[in-house]
């Protein structure tokens, strides 16, 4: 698995990713009902995807050409610091690959002088941005239409005085 900077070409399968999780089914699917990670946010944001490299991507080929599997992803909005999304494919879970992009998301933030970064859960996340680190501050209220039940605010501690 590589950690790579996201590109407009990567926007539909960010957006299939997002859209078909199964962490947003129920009373949460309205949440990304209509949800599109569209190439302009991928440019205005520092989005990174974690890929699966098959043998000839290895050897230099073209990625698209070769099936590159895109297996999480994770958007990291500079100012104010916010990991404003975050998602590990259904079939993915479990591998590590959210850890894993959690420790990318935190070194991109100390490189930019990045001391602390603001995380509104999804309520089913909290339990894993808390296991990798992030510490509770608070709630967000819903906000109907778009979000009807209050979120999780937990925050990563990145700076010097921060967790790795």
């Amino acid at each position: 698995m590589v950690v790579r900077r996201a590109e407009g070409r990567d926007a539909r399968r960010l957006t299939r990713m997002v859209r078909s999780s199964r962490a947003y089914e129920g009373r949460y699917a309205a949440m990304v009902e209509g949800y599109r990670v569209g190439p302009d946010y991928i440019e205005a944001h520092r989005v990174f995807v974690a890929v699966a490299m098959d043998a000839d991507v290895e050897k230099g080929a073209d990625a698209a050409r070769c099936g590159e599997r895109v297996l999480g992803f994770y958007a990291l909005v500079v100012e104010p610091a916010e990991l404003d999304l975050m998602f590990v494919g259904d079939q993915a879970q479990g591998y590590g690959i959210g850890r894993r992009l959690v420790e990318h998301m935190q070194g991109e933030a100390r490189r930019l002088g990045i001391e602390r970064v603001r995380v509104v859960s999804h309520p089913p996340a909290e339990g894993f941005y808390r296991s990798v680190g992030a510490r509770p501050v608070g709630m967000v209220p819903a906000n109907p239409p778009a979000v009807m039940w209050d979120r999780p605010e937990l925050a990563f501690l990145v700076g010097s005085q921060g967790e790795k």
